[in-house]
C-alpha cells in the first residue's frame, strides 16, 4: 500500500494542475496509485475525449508529477 505521505504529495501536485485543465473545459481525478508508484487518473470533461489527451497526460501531468516526486514511475489514464 502506498504511504499516506506519498499519496498526499501526489494529490497536492494534481490539485496544482487542475486549474490548467479546467481552463480548457477539462479536469482529472485520481483513481489509484499502485504499489510500484504508477499513478492512474481519469481525464474528464473536454480532456476525456480530446485528441491531445496523451500529450497532456505525458508531457503535462506525468512530467510535472515526476519533477516534484521523482519516485513516480508513470501516469496512466483509466
Amino acid at each position: 500500500m502506498v504511504e499516506k505521505e506519498m499519496l498526499s504529495k501526489i494529490e497536492d501536485v494534481l490539485e496544482q494542475l487542475r486549474p490548467y485543465l479546467q481552463a480548457d473545459g477539462g479536469d482529472l481525478s485520481l483513481v489509484e496509485v499502485t504499489d510500484d508508484l504508477i499513478v492512474k487518473v481519469k481525464l474528464k470533461g473536454a480532456c476525456g475525449n480530446c485528441p491531445m489527451r496523451t500529450m497532456t497526460l505525458k508531457s503535462g501531468v506525468e512530467a510535472t508529477l515526476k519533477k516534484h516526486i521523482p519516485e513516480v514511475k508513470s501516469v496512466e489514464a483509466v
